[in-house]
């Protein structure tokens, strides 16, 4: 199926590794030209012939860098995906140990500045060239929004705000030809699940139990109806089809092997 992105240029946040590396992978393998910025540059990454920008995404500066050098470049840019996040497992595991009572403003302050006020500064950087190439925006966000009880709370919060971002953005500038469609993973397999020090890992030593355990007995109590969590080639697909030409705008999908179960 040929979606049409061949020739155009994408600005990915966070393709060092996991969707976001898929992310570019995807686009690039559709005929796009890419530039990332994370705040490192992975072998991975650079053999895809992205183009990397090593920058703080959650600072006020960073956004700012990114897109500038992306329109550098570029010349313009036609679809945004805003996909950094997670950042320091240290800051994600509070989020998921702590409650609201000793969970410090300064946790709830990093995560929005990763996983909110980041895409909200580089949509706003980059809306005036996606506004002239009636561009896509496309927000990476989590079935967590949909189900705050499992999981970190802060991450869950941030991320109900981004799908909020996204109606905004869609409302506000449909009429001069951009759209913005969220796309919600649930479980991916991703360091989160997989690394031996990520999320799940240090929530079963947490729990007094194995990695494999702890990461079997969440799935089963999530409810997947897959039966399995999703992997980052399924995602960017997903991201890809929707950053396409089409008339979608405002929506969310969801990539949950059906984990949230209402509509």
């Amino acid at each position: 199926m040929d979606l049409r992105l061949s020739g155009k240029t994408a600005v990915v946040t966070g393709g060092s590794k996991g969707i976001g590396l898929a992310v570019v992978q995807t686009l690039i393998a559709e005929g796009m030209r890419v530039v990332t910025g994370s705040r490192t540059v992975t072998a991975a990454l650079r053999e895809t012939g992205a183009v990397p920008v090593i920058a703080d995404l959650s600072t006020p500066e960073g956004p700012i860098e990114l897109v500038e050098r992306a329109l550098a470049e570029l010349g313009g840019i036609d679809v945004l995906v805003n996909n950094v996040g997670v950042g320091d497992t240290d800051d994600i595991s509070k989020g998921a140990l702590l409650t609201l009572l000793d969970l410090p403003d300064g946790a709830w302050r990093h995560t929005f500045d990763l996983h909110f006020y980041s895409a909200l500064r580089v949509t706003r950087a980059a809306l005036p060239s996606l506004i002239e190439r009636r561009g896509t925006v496309v927000n990476v966000s989590s079935a967590g929004a949909r189900l705050v009880s499992a999981g970190p709370a802060d991450y869950n919060v941030s991320k109900a705000a981004l799908n909020a971002l996204t109606k905004v953005v869609a409302e506000q500038f449909g009429g001069q030809g951009v759209r913005a469609v969220t796309v919600a993973p649930g479980p991916v397999r991703t360091g989160v699940w997989t690394d031996p020090d990520g999320l799940i890992a240090r929530l079963a030593r947490e729990n007094g139990v194995t990695h494999e355990e702890f990461a079997e007995g969440l799935l089963g109590t999530l409810g997947a109806s897959t039966g399995r969590i999703s992997t980052p080639e399924e995602v960017a697909r997903l991201i890809a089809f929707v950053a396409s030409p089409n008339n979608i705008t405002g929506a969310e999908y969801l990539v949950d092997g059906g984990v949230i179960k209402s509509a």
